[in-house]
Formats: structure tokens, C-alpha cells, sequence
């Protein structure tokens, strides 16, 4: 494991209990429609197979169950021990919590073979990974021929005005809210450092592009602060 996926991995291990609620607080509950729309854009259907990686505390596992709902199946793959321990306690409250398997797991050596899965999935995930081209890679790897790719992420946006004050409140107010939240210093700050290094949406489509998905695209939502990327296996 790289430098950069232990500290990581050592932040969401700390997060984890508080995290779903910052999410929704940070989000101004937004968090839950730019789920629904993420497993709208898979193309699921009942009966179908999908992976989540960096699935987290579950919470998109959960909306791909329903999607994939009564007999389909789900695997949520996460590197953090502690996020999985809560994703496990909201499975167990869940009605469609028994169509989800979770498995601890590396996002860029997935164990899985070739074309196991109708759809692969990952929100909030790929900023964080050593490598983004090799995580979506094997995101395709895994999916079946004719099967999509989808990244839900945050973004860059670029209306003017809009853009200052958001940079401004990820900037300065984010890590004082998460601060509060966690009482730590350290992961509410990383989160504005991760985006600033992390590639604009239309370099990310260009990474879709490069590894042969087609018709892949992305939609940016509520201004612009997330992007939802798709695209398709040959």
C-alpha cells in the first residue's frame, strides 16, 4: 500500500462514525439526489450484478439494491475496516441491506475477474485513489461488454461568482465545520487539497475516452460542484 493510500485509508478509519452526517451537512443534503441520480445513469435492472468500490458506509450500495432489487446482487468493496463496520450496520437495517455483500478490498487491484459485473460504480472515491486511470481501468475490467462505468465525484465549476464563493466556503468553512464534527484537524483540510489536485471533469471524460468506453459523457450537477461520469464497455 502506497503513502498516499495509508494516509487515506487512516483518515476514513477517523471519520467514519460522523461521516454520513457531514456529507449531509457539507452537501446542504444534496448527497441523496446526486446518489439517485448516479444509479440512474447505470442502467441497472432487477436481477443484475453491480460493484461499488470505495463503497464507504454504503450508502450508493444501498441505492444500487434497490435498483437491482428483489434477486439482483451488489458487492461494496472498501479499504477501511471501520467504514465497512458502519456500512455493515446499515445493511442489517435495511429491507434490500441482504442483496449487498461487502468485501475489503483495494480499488486498484480489484479481486475479481474479467466481466463480472453488469455496472461498477464509485462516489466520492476517485480523488482519493493513487492512480485514477489505473482504478477506472479496472473498473472496466470487471464490468461485462455492454456494461457501464459511472463515477459520482466533485467537481470544478466554472460560472464565475459561483465558482469564488464555492472555493471560499470549501476553502475556509469545510474544514471548520468538519473540524467541529470529528474533532480533528487533519481530514476536513485534506478534503480541499484533494480537489485542487485533482484532474477538471473534461480531463476525467478524457480518461473514459482512453480506456475504449463509449458514449462515455458526464453531467455536472448543482452548478457544477459534482460530475457524474459514464461511459460503456465495448
Amino acid at each position: 500500500m502506497t503513502g498516499k493510500e495509508e494516509y487515506v485509508r487512516g483518515i476514513f478509519n477517523a471519520i467514519a462514525p460522523r461521516y454520513d452526517l457531514l456529507n449531509t451537512i457539507l452537501s446542504f443534503n444534496c448527497d441523496r439526489r446526486w446518489r439517485r441520480f448516479t444509479v440512474a445513469q447505470t442502467g441497472l435492472k432487477p436481477g443484475y450484478k453491480a460493484l461499488d468500490v470505495c463503497c464507504g458506509t454504503g450508502m450508493l450500495s444501498l441505492e444500487l439494491a434497490r435498483a437491482v432489487a428483489p434477486d439482483g446482487q451488489v458487492v461494496g468493496l472498501d479499504f477501511s475496516p471501520r467504514m465497512l463496520e458502519i456500512a455493515s450496520s446499515r445493511l442489517a437495517n435495511d429491507p434490500n441491506g441482504h442483496l449487498v455483500r461487502l468485501v475489503e478490498g483495494n480499488a486498484i487491484d480489484l479481486p475479481f475477474p474479467d466481466n463480472s459485473f453488469d455496472c461498477a460504480t464509485i462516489a466520492f472515491g476517485l480523488r482519493n485513489l493513487p492512480d485514477i486511470k489505473k482504478g477506472l481501468a479496472e473498473m472496466r475490467r470487471v464490468v461485462r461488454p455492454g456494461g457501464r462505468v459511472v463515477s459520482l465525484e466533485l467537481a470544478k465549476p466554472t460560472l464565475p461568482f459561483f465558482k469564488q464563493l464555492y472555493y471560499l466556503y470549501f476553502d475556509y468553512l469545510v474544514p471548520l465545520i468538519g473540524r467541529l464534527g470529528v474533532g480533528l484537524d487533519g481530514p476536513y483540510s485534506y478534503l480541499p487539497r484533494s480537489l485542487k489536485g485533482y484532474p477538471h471533469q473534461a480531463e476525467i471524460l478524457q480518461y473514459f475516452r482512453e480506456l475504449g468506453l463509449d458514449n462515455a459523457r458526464y453531467f455536472e450537477l448543482t452548478g457544477g460542484i459534482v460530475a457524474v461520469h459514464v461511459g460503456i464497455k465495448r
